[in-house]
């Protein structure tokens, strides 16, 4: 059968497709611009590698910075190994009942909170499902992850910030990160996702892990560069050798001036407010650490509160539709929605709490 198929096509072209003809048109753009400009395709990819070797040798590899995050990533798996994390869940499930809503649908917003934002989709997931959950409440649990930052490095870079300018961190991190895991769930059970109904979890799952204390420091310390290497550093690459090609372009330079008014309209600082959009809220922590003291309390505030979120965009837009259509009851599609709806609580709540907060600290 496969011989008379083989026959049957035999001296027919393949018809070309639309990804060919791109591929085609390339071809020809670059032979256009070899023989007019050459110099134009060297010097994007120097403009490129130039842009993005500084933060990834400068402040992840040679700087503080990667120490830091391998440090605060051990510290958080200490920490929720000691039994932390569930301390918090134990704490924050009985205020579930009063706003009649499955009490599961905040952990994922604390185990992001020592954690990272894909473990909490692929654990708290399933538990959702066996759990009953409605869709809205899934929902719910999304949009409130975005309450919290997806990594315990930026909570504790903020902290260091904080210090350095003497700012009283205990209102911030109460008002700023703890009491939004409460508000935005019950706020959006009136509101947009109000299919929900309090079911008695007899059976609370345990985020506390059993393995040794010592495999627990070499497991969170190893975990941390993982996250370095595989995560940060690759992010770093891609988003500054864009902005490195868009500045050789000529481009970039209003795209940074429209997003700097847009966030210092929202009382954030521009830089390290483009850097958690853009690139990791780590690398933005670690950036206030260094410029907290050059600007007012209000835009560091701005800025932390932004950053413990679930930023930067490829969050809300690839990873959580990924692994909360994987992990739940959620289509990709609903996940992002719901991402995108906590995002913009949170950039909301941002310049919100800015002004709130400041006067406290």
């Amino acid at each position: 059968m496969a011989v008379k198929e083989n026959e049957a096509t035999k001296g027919k072209a393949r018809p070309i497709s639309n990804i060919e003809y791109v591929g085609m048109s390339l071809i020809a753009l670059t032979l256009i611009i070899l023989f007019v400009k050459p110099e134009i395709i060297g010097g994007s990819f120097d403009a490129m590698l130039k842009k993005a070797v500084g933060p990834v040798v400068d402040v992840y590899l040679t700087g503080t910075l990667g120490t830091a995050i391998i440090l605060s990533v051990m510290t958080g798996r200490i920490l929720e190994r000691l039994g932390f994390t569930d301390a918090l869940i134990r704490i924050f499930t009985p205020l579930a009942k009063i706003m009649k809503i499955t009490p599961l649908i905040i952990v994922p917003a604390i185990y992001n909170i020592l954690g990272d934002i894909n473990a909490s989709g692929r654990i708290t997931g399933p538990a959702l499902k066996k759990a009953g959950a409605t869709k809205d409440e899934q929902k719910i649990a999304v949009a409130t992850m975005f309450q919290s930052q997806q990594s315990f490095s930026t909570f504790m870079l903020g902290l260091v910030a904080f210090a350095s300018k003497g700012i009283w961190a205990f209102p911030i991190v109460i008002i700023g990160i703890l009491l939004p895991v409460v508000i935005v769930p019950f706020i959006l059970s009136k509101t947009l996702y109000r299919n929900v109904q309090y079911k008695d979890i007899s059976e609370m799952p345990s985020f506390t892990p059993s393995t040794p204390l010592f495999t627990t420091l070499m497991n969170g310390a190893r975990e941390g560069a993982e996250l370095m290497f595989l995560l940060l550093i690759p992010a770093v690459v891609v988003v500054f050798a864009i902005i490195g090609l868009l500045e050789y372009m000529g481009i970039w330079a209003p795209i940074e001036s429209a997003m700097s008014a847009f966030l210092n309209a929202l009382s954030i600082d521009p830089a390290t407010g483009m850097q958690s959009i853009l690139i990791a809220p780590t690398l933005a922590m670690n950036t206030l650490v260094e410029t907290i003291g050059t600007m007012p309390t209000r835009f560091a505030i701005g800025s932390f509160i932004l950053a413990a979120s679930g930023l930067p965009l490829q969050v809300p837009f690839a990873q959580i539709p990924a692994v909360w259509s994987q992990s739940s009851d959620l289509t990709g599609g609903e996940a992002m929605q719901a991402a995108i709806v906590g995002l913009a609580i949170r950039v909301f709540s941002a310049f919100a709490l800015a002004w709130i907060l400041t006067p406290m600290v």
